[in-house]
């Protein structure tokens, strides 16, 4: 099996595209450690057990699975979830960061705490986790044990066009892009790669947003099931990916597409400085010539 004994942290995966990811996983003969902290959608009130009722079908279906329900976004907190993969298998070759929540709000409607509580999800726990992971895989290369180790972030596509009434959680998700960038530059000495994901897939943030194109056919290819997202999460977690590290693929159904980030674009220069005056026609030339951005989800 692709994954078999390779140890997976997967943050978020007690529901929707998590639960999916830790499934896949557990078939592709991975030791997972499901972290969940059981809030719902809005982050304000906690439910029974997810984490563990995935945990369990794993090992029903014959896998290696712990529940963790530290809050990833504490970093005592993703310190305990690295340290129990590492106590429970061995060690740790996975991390997938996963977790989120929102709280969508037009841009002169947000408050400051519902924007806080975004970044403190999204950008705090991506990095809590991975920067526990990263230390141990760098003491472990030191120790001359550099394992095959991968770091899987979840992007959006809000994050990479943008999104009406998404400020907060656009941010975050382009901030996860960037992050992933610096990883992969950052950890390649390490043994380590970092690429990351922008899904589209049922979920509960999706449902309530998108509710019609998030509806389940009565019949043929359920393009928004979460589990179309696993398989290229489970290749990326692989020791088969080593080559592939500092990339953002969007995937949908059975669609996957590499992401073409930021470069630089047409230039004017002079050798002299500008004068404001001249800007308008200098800039007017520039958008000309460049290929037209993609649009923002909502307009």
């Amino acid at each position: 099996m692709i994954c078999s004994d390779r140890v997976v942290i997967i943050t978020g995966a007690g529901r929707g595209i998590g639960r999916a990811h830790a499934l896949a996983f557990g078939a592709a003969g991975a030791k997972v450690v499901v972290n969940d902290v059981g809030a719902s959608l809005d982050g304000l009130s906690k439910e029974d057990g997810p984490a563990e009722q995935v945990a369990a079908e794993i090992r029903a279906a014959g896998g290696q699975a712990v529940a963790n329900t530290d809050d990833i976004a504490d970093w005592d907190g993703a310190g305990r979830v690295v340290e129990q993969a590492i106590s429970e298998f061995g060690g740790l070759d996975v991390v997938v960061n996963n977790a989120g929540v929102l709280r969508d709000r037009m841009f002169v409607s947000a408050s400051v705490d519902e924007w806080d509580a975004v970044m403190h999800v999204h950008l705090r726990g991506h990095f809590c986790v991975a920067r526990h992971a990263g230390g141990y895989w760098r003491n472990e290369a030191k120790a001359g044990r550099k394992r095959a180790a991968r770091i899987i972030n979840t992007s959006s596509g809000a994050g990479l066009q943008g999104s009406i009434g998404q400020a907060a959680y656009s941010t975050a998700k382009g901030g996860i892009a960037a992050l992933t960038l610096v990883q992969a530059a950052e950890m390649a000495r390490y043994g380590v790669t970092s690429n990351a994901i922008a899904p589209a897939a049922r979920t509960r943030m999706t449902e309530a947003v998108f509710a019609d194109m998030m509806k389940k056919p009565d019949e043929g290819f359920d393009a928004m099931d979460p589990a179309n997202i696993s398989p290229l999460v489970v290749w990326l977690g692989s020791e088969s990916s080593g080559s592939c590290s500092g990339k953002v693929f969007e995937v949908a159904g059975g669609r996957i597409t590499l992401f073409d980030g930021w470069r630089p674009g047409p230039t004017i220069e002079q050798q002299a400085r500008w004068e404001p005056g001249q800007l308008g026609d200098v800039i007017s030339q520039l958008i000309e010539q460049a290929v037209p951005a993609a649009k923002v989800y909502g307009t």
